[in-house]
């Protein structure tokens, strides 16, 4: 009797629909595990066709091309020898599932659905697919028959002492006597074996002990790997990112920068793949990234974009993060862009909007906040098509977006200005969580301009500078701190809270911090602007899915973007609670629920 196995699991960076590299990398991870000795070789869930095809799986051609795959996988000289396990979705009496296929030497051994489907947060999988309810029962599967006519990648392998797991077993008394009463599973001979008889010297594998990141880390990591996924995807040359000066753009600039870094990293310990992709990014088949300094400024342009309501200090900061961290940067003012969009509304209206400050009302004022906004978004445009064009190189760039998960949860934002972007890696995460992780960049990649900005207010200087000093603050704008719409915006999402709840948790939460109806009124500003702005979360750039506090409306948190703001019946449950509080002298919070 043999003792032990190797089997192989693999992680594979399959991509939707792309039929053609998906089957070469399942292809070159079979080749590992058999390299490696592994008798059994597991893949990931709906390996062929990819896992995020979405709709596409309602499409017949996402079915007939998944089948192809698989008689290309059973032809291959590459998978005999080998148990095979792939995911894929298979149609059984016109039902959709989501299979694994196990097959050996050109037979397929068994097509097992997907007992429990993941129906939560961002998936989808009850959409498009049945969970298979027959337990423990097999049915006849007949194979179409291009299956019929061929029947007649970063790989982990492990090898396990069966003798332990079967000595650990037969000691549990109550497993046996429950194990000798269940039906048992109908099996599927097959003559071929995972262990063998010359197994003594081999080695098994020791347990993997897991390193934690803290957020600050997985920030570091996660997005910008998803960056760089997404650049080499896309077949573009490098990002632009407008450069404000404050946290957020700061903090895009540093995932940036940790994408570097990494993949430095990677082409050090030999990896060709990602060699080969940076070749094909920066358009230079000799070059070799071995300064993260240097690979920045081929891939990254920032562009710091004034307007006469820009302070020096905001300059300054963008300009001094930007030679450190390497990137191409770019200084312009759009003041004649403003002017002259301005111009033509007073040409045909023979009216000139004005600056609060300067005697305009909330309307004239809020109307040249946007244009400057979205003017900005117009030139990042601009200049992510033709900047490399004027510098005599080829391609074009991604534009950055660097919102925030509080500022699109509130809607301090506007729409189609820099926020609209191609893609946008903070877009999931959160002002607090940014500010730690540009402190943990200041203090990994050394990086000193970062203490300047983080030092400095949010501002978004869309009105006019006081003395030449910052008047406008995003904190004061919005009504609330951005800690408060921290707060908010996990009660609502992670707690499942509508206005009276949240006004309910926060008495306790902030009992002493401030009375009832200063609770109420916080409460009552957020709900109302909330649902004033939820229609922005509908054009909102995709971004990085990182926290389940998002308000990404496309995905991940569904709701209406018409609400009736002023909220009549829910604020009316809160005030009677107030009147209530007061009228008994706030004694007693245990009432309230």
């Amino acid at each position: 009797m043999g003792r032990k196995v190797t089997v192989a699991t693999c992680a594979l960076n399959q991509w939707a629909l792309d039929f053609e590299g998906n089957l070469q990398r399942i292809l070159k991870s079979i080749e590992i595990a058999k390299r490696k000795g592994a008798r059994y070789r597991l893949g990931p869930e709906l390996e062929i066709c990819g896992y995020g095809c979405w709709d596409h799986y309602y499409e017949s051609d996402t079915l007939l091309h998944s089948l192809q795959v698989l008689a290309a996988l059973l032809e291959s000289p590459v998978t005999q020898d080998i148990i095979c396990d792939v995911g894929m979705p298979v149609m059984h009496r016109n039902v959709r599932y989501n299979c694994r296929v196990i097959f050996l030497n050109r037979r397929v051994l068994l097509i097992r659905p997907k007992m429990a489907l993941a129906n939560e947060g961002n998936y989808r999988e009850l959409r498009w697919f049945t969970p298979w309810s027959r337990s423990r029962q097999t049915e006849e599967y007949f194979l179409p028959r291009m299956i019929q006519d061929v029947t007649k990648q970063e790989v982990l392998t492990a090898t396990l002492d069966l003798e332990d797991v079967r000595s650990y077993r037969a000691e549990i008394s109550s497993r046996n006597l429950a194990a000798s009463k269940v039906s048992p599973y109908p099996r599927v001979k097959v003559d071929f074996a995972l262990s063998c008889h010359e197994d003594l010297l081999e080695p098994p594998s020791e347990p993997i002990e897991w390193k934690y990141h803290s957020p600050a880390e997985e920030i570091s990591l996660g997005p910008a790997c998803w960056l760089w996924d997404f650049l080499r995807r896309s077949r573009q040359a490098g990002f632009l990112l407008p450069l404000s000066g404050g946290v957020d753009s700061a903090a895009t600039a540093c995932l940036v920068y940790s994408m570097c870094h990494q993949v430095c990293e990677a082409v050090k310990h030999g990896n060709q793949e990602v060699l080969a992709d940076v070749r094909t990014i920066v358009d230079q088949l000799s070059y070799t990234p071995q300064d993260p300094r240097d690979l920045c400024g081929r891939v990254l342009t920032t562009c710091y974009m004034a307007s006469e309501n820009s302070s020096q200090e905001t300059c300054d900061r963008a300009r001094e993060l930007a030679q450190q961290i390497g990137s191409h940067h770019i200084g312009l003012h759009i003041d004649p862009a403003v002017k002259a969009v301005v111009d033509i509304f007073s040409l045909v209206t023979g009216k000139r909007p004005l600056f609060a400050v300067h005697g305009g009302s909330s309307r004239e004022n809020l109307a040249l906040q946007n244009v400057q906004a979205r003017l900005r978004m117009v030139v990042a445009y601009l200049f992510a098509q033709l900047s490399l064009w004027a510098r005599g190189a080829r391609g074009g760039l991604l534009v950055l977006g660097s919102a925030n998960v509080d500022e699109s949860l509130l809607g301090y934002l506007t729409k189609y200005d820099c926020s609209s972007a191609d893609i946008n890696p903070i877009g999931g995460i959160s002002k607090t969580d940014l500010k730690a992780f540009v402190q943990f960049c200041m203090e990994r990649f050394q990086l000193p301009a970062l203490q300047r900005i983080l030092a400095a207010p949010a501002t978004a200087e869309l009105e006019p500078l006081t003395d030449g000093k910052v008047s406008q603050t995003d904190e004061e704008d919005m009504g609330m701190t951005y800690a408060e719409l921290s707060i908010y915006g996990r009660l609502r999402k992670i707690a499942k809270a509508g206005p009276y709840s949240m006004f309910c948790r926060l008495l306790t939460m902030w009992k002493d911090v401030c009375p009832p109806r200063q609770v109420a009124d916080r409460v009552r500003h957020f709900f109302s602007k909330y649902s004033m702005n939820r229609h922005k979360m509908t054009t909102l750039t995709p971004a990085y899915h990182a926290e389940s506090y998002s308000p990404d409306d496309n995905r991940f948190d569904l709701r209406p973007f018409l609400y009736h703001t002023s909220w009549p019946w829910q604020f009316r449950c809160i005030e009677d609670a107030v009147l209530r509080l007061e009228s008994r002298g706030c004694q007693d919070l245990d009432g309230v629920d």
